[in-house]
């Protein structure tokens, strides 16, 4: 019994040891794992015992950190099985697990496509500091800022704490669609970070443009302060908003016809385009001169602007322009003139005549002229003999040294009166004048007196003094002036000395 317990014991020993031998091939397969060392600018808070992942999925852990010979820090770390070994084109990154771990970090593998796969790397291989990517915590990014940079982060996050005060759920349902746009930021920044030196003159070109805003802040703050009015204005309107917006489609498919149609007309233009260069040449000297006299006109342009509109009452032509509706009102009145039917009735005339003036000016006047016009032909009759009467004064006064003084002189011509075929008045002889005249009854018959119906015409001479027929003077109209109707005439008062 004591054999076969023995021989019990020995088979328990053996089974165990076999199977501690099975497990160790199965966990530990030759007893090595693969692992790697990878250099970095710093470990970012690594401190042994993080895990590896790739994908997301874990992948290995940290075995160990030490210094390196250049100050750079040499972390290994082991990769399991199914991952090793790693490829030439593979990058490590050390990351924060989460915004809300501080000092919680993983190991990210990023494996290169076998497109673009290197070489393999061996068990104990090393990565080097160009292939790794160390964490950049916050802070290293808030050391970058200057104090006033960072005074004014914290009024940002301050506004943002009072903007979201109180709208937390609808703020969580917003930020459920934000991964879009993270996922298109993210191609942004990796397109302007591919080109550096543009990112570094953009980021110049609007450090200026900040400093040009800062400076003109008062001016900003109007304008913001403006905006603010215009928005609460359209605020107010926005039933009509609403009604321009439901016009805006119909208005917008006509405009594409608009549009369609203008393509058609801009190929038409093509060759009006083409001729018109070579015109366009010859323009370039006219249009410098021109820009140079456009620069002269500003101050003419300046004046002609106060001559339209100038600050004050009835100065420009802007109020000039606004009286003239008065002055058209009074100057055309109720309209078309009433100017009577019969000119020669006293009643119509008179009923035309009155003091309301509706008919306006240019109405009054053009009654006065058309009222006018039997004074008007009765006196066209006599105009010689008016012109006559007036030119026989002949430079009544004169203006001379010793003052102003009047001279009146009769003139006689062929047709003074005569006796006997001698003038009546000889001014050339006064000393002989009253010698001439015979008798006072005799100057009397040589002389004609009360011709004071004259015909018009009547100093005049026939064309054809010879012919007795001739009766082109005086000017009767045809018997019209003798008719009686005043101012009618006599024609047989003529001048004397026929």
């Amino acid at each position: 019994m004591r054999g076969s317990g023995a021989i019990g014991r020995i088979a328990a020993v053996v089974a165990l040891v076999v199977a501690v031998i099975a497990v160790v091939m199965l966990i530990g397969g030759n007893g090595e794992d693969y692992e790697v060392t990878a250099e970095f600018e710093n470990a970012s808070q690594l401190v042994g015992g993080e895990i590896v992942v790739v994908g997301g999925v874990r992948a290995g852990s940290v075995k160990e950190i030490e210094l390196g010979p250049n100050g750079q820090a040499l972390v290994t770390f082991t990769v399991d099985e199914e991952y090793a070994p790693l490829r030439r084109g593979t990058t490590v990154t050390i990351r924060s697990p989460s915004l809300s771990s501080i000092a919680a970090r993983q190991v990210q593998l990023t494996l290169p496509p076998d497109s673009e796969a290197g070489e393999e790397i061996e068990s104990g291989g090393q990565l080097t500091q160009s292939e790794t990517v160390s964490e950049v915590d916050l802070d290293q990014v808030f050391n970058t800022l200057d104090p006033d940079t960072i005074k004014d982060f914290k009024h940002v996050i301050q506004g943002f704490e009072i903007s979201y005060d109180g709208i937390g759920k609808q703020a969580n349902r917003g930020l459920k669609y934000l991964n879009p746009f993270l996922s298109t930021s993210r191609r942004l920044f990796s397109e302007l970070t591919a080109d550096e030196s543009a990112l570094e003159n953009l980021l110049v070109d609007t450090s200026q443009l900040s400093g040009a805003l800062a400076q003109r802040s008062p001016e900003i703050t109007a304008l913001i302060a403006n905006l603010d009015l215009m928005m609460n204005a359209i605020g107010d309107r926005k039933e009509r908003l609403a009604t321009a917006v439901s016009l805006l489609p119909e208005f917008m498919r006509e405009a594409n016809t608009t549009f369609v149609n203008l393509r058609a007309a801009l190929d038409d233009l093509d060759p009006l385009v083409s001729a018109a260069k070579p015109a366009a040449e010859r323009l370039r000297p006219f249009l410098a001169e021109l820009r140079a006299a456009a620069a002269d006109a500003v101050p003419t342009l300046r004046d002609t602007q106060k001559i339209i509109k100038r600050k004050g009452a009835d100065n420009d032509l802007v109020e000039l322009t606004r009286l003239q509706v008065p002055l058209r009102d009074v100057a055309v009145g109720g309209g078309a003139p009433d100017c009577g039917s019969d000119p020669t009735s006293t009643s119509e005339l008179a009923a035309v005549s009155d003091d309301d003036y509706e008919q306006g000016a240019f109405g009054e006047s053009a009654c006065a002229l058309t009222n006018s016009l039997p004074q008007l032909s009765a006196l066209r009759a006599y105009s010689p003999d008016i012109a006559a009467w007036f030119d026989g004064y002949s430079h009544p006064a004169y203006i001379d040294a010793l003052g102003g003084m009047a001279r009146i002189a009769a003139t006689f011509n062929a047709f003074t009166p005569s006796v006997n075929g001698l003038p009546l008045i000889n001014i050339l002889d006064l000393p002989n004048l009253l010698d001439q005249v015979l008798s006072e009854t005799e100057f009397e018959a040589a002389i004609t007196t009360g011709a004071i119906a004259r015909c018009p015409g009547a100093n005049e001479r026939p064309v054809d003094d010879l012919d007795p027929s001739d009766d082109s003077v005086p000017f009767t109209e045809n018997g019209a002036l003798t008719d009686g109707v005043p101012p009618d005439c006599d024609p047989s008062i003529t001048v004397p000395g026929e």
